[in-house]
This record gives structure tokens, C-alpha cells and sequence, in this order.
């Protein structure tokens, strides 16, 4: 078995039934043992913030 040094980002949730009994699939993605289904999430990017909109860490602005 191959250790790879990415990181990932937990589901909390299911996608498909909502339960929390996820595990990691060796290949990639998660598997729900509530709904029996595999799925992986995939991160796009990070949006723009609009304009007049302060930064939710209080304290600091854009």
C-alpha cells in the first residue's frame, strides 16, 4: 500500500443518505457503509469576494 503525502478535506455527511458512517476508498473518493455508495468531492476554487464584504475573521478587511 502506497502512502500518499496529500491532504484531504472530510465529508461530514453523505451526499446521497445524510449519514456520517463515511470511510476513505484507497483509490480516491469516500464510501457511505450506511447507502452502500462510493462518491468523491471535488474542490473547484475559491470565489471572489464582493465588493464592501469584510472578511469573516473579525478584524480583518479586504
Amino acid at each position: 500500500m502506497s502512502h500518499s503525502t496529500t491532504h484531504r478535506a472530510s465529508p461530514f455527511h453523505c451526499p446521497y443518505c445524510g449519514e456520517q458512517d463515511l470511510f476513505p476508498r484507497e483509490e480516491q473518493g469516500w464510501e457511505c457503509h450506511a447507502c452502500l455508495r462510493a462518491f468523491s468531492v471535488t474542490f473547484l476554487g475559491q470565489l471572489d469576494r464582493p465588493a464592501g464584504v469584510s472578511s469573516p475573521v473579525s478584524g480583518q478587511q479586504s
